[in-house]
């Protein structure tokens, strides 16, 4: 059996928001949160305000089957941007507009001190060395 860590991430991505496709169609914008741990994908999720604040008579009828394929493969493009962390949030702003779908990306990464290794030298080693000889 393959774990998580096996497969490659964009592959994990695409998998996350082709779960995520029913709940995105329809929506006209959101923000979809991946959070990535040892460059895995661990919980995901939509944020969605489905209040439209703007003019309603120009509103759209939100995302087709197609937009958000177009939408997943733009997320996954987005990758190429991502750096050597393994551990953060990767967040997908999207919105419909005129019938098109653009996408804002931002890349959080975490790194945790208590997962460090440090190598302290001690500060009398010269009288150490000196006082066995």
């Amino acid at each position: 059996m393959m774990t998580s860590s096996q497969i490659p991430l964009a592959r994990q991505i695409d998998v996350a928001l082709e779960k995520l496709g029913g709940e995105l169609k329809g929506m006209t914008a959101g923000t979809i949160v991946l959070q990535i741990r040892d460059d895995s994908v661990g919980r995901f999720g939509i944020r969605h305000l489905p209040v439209d604040c703007g003019d309603q008579s120009h509103s759209s009828a939100g995302l087709t089957a197609e937009q958000v394929l177009t939408l997943r493969r733009l997320a996954i493009g987005a990758l190429k941007h991502k750096s050597s962390w393994t551990h953060g949030e990767i967040s997908y702003d999207f919105v419909l507009k005129q019938d098109r779908v653009f996408v804002s990306v931002q890349f959080e990464s975490n790194y945790n001190m208590a997962n460090m290794m440090f190598r302290f030298s001690p500060k009398n080693r010269g009288r150490k060395e000196a006082s066995s000889e």
